[in-house]
């Protein structure tokens, strides 16, 4: 399984980038799972909702089975690696997508609109490989066109080809 984290500030596009590259890169043949990493705290259940009762309850693992889609719930690791979450995901995916998780060590790619005004992330990151923008940059890493998903899900496949 590969796995390439897209990171970027609030509001930079990076969900509307991996919705748009989701069906290319299945067009392409491959397994896509995606894990969005966020800072708030989540919860897929309600009060007073079984699912909901069954975790509140103490039950480790939780499985809400409706007929067209599956939730679970299980408490977060304390710490969060590519390792955590291959575990989770079974069977595995032939590419892993993870929006957000600045801080994990995978290669990445930077989602980066000059409109907002924030710095690029990828001076002080290693790990990015590349930067989709919405204009021209002055930095010496890859650059990729934010407005053509399918440049960006070329440069993917490429990627996972020279991995292999």
């Amino acid at each position: 399984m590969k796995a390439i984290g897209v990171v970027g500030y609030s509001g930079s596009g990076k969900t509307t980038l991996l919705c748009a590259l989701i069906p290319l890169l299945r067009g392409y043949g491959l397994k896509v799972a995606v894990v969005k990493s966020t800072h708030h705290d989540v919860d897929w259940d309600a009060p007073g909702k079984d699912s909901y009762r069954l975790r509140e309850a103490g039950a480790d693992v939780v499985l809400l089975q409706g007929p067209k889609r599956w939730f679970m719930t299980r408490p977060a690791p304390t710490e969060v690696s590519l390792e955590t979450i291959r575990a989770s995901l079974q069977p595995l995916p032939d590419l892993l997508l993870m929006e957000g998780n600045k801080a994990l060590a995978v290669p990445k790619i930077e989602v980066h609109r000059r409109g907002l005004g924030r710095p690029l992330l990828a001076p002080d990151d290693p790990c990015i490989m590349a930067v989709a923008t919405d204009g021209v940059l002055d930095i010496p890493c890859v650059q990729l066109d934010l407005n053509t998903p399918s440049a960006i899900a070329q440069f993917i496949r490429q990627w996972i080809k020279k991995e292999d």
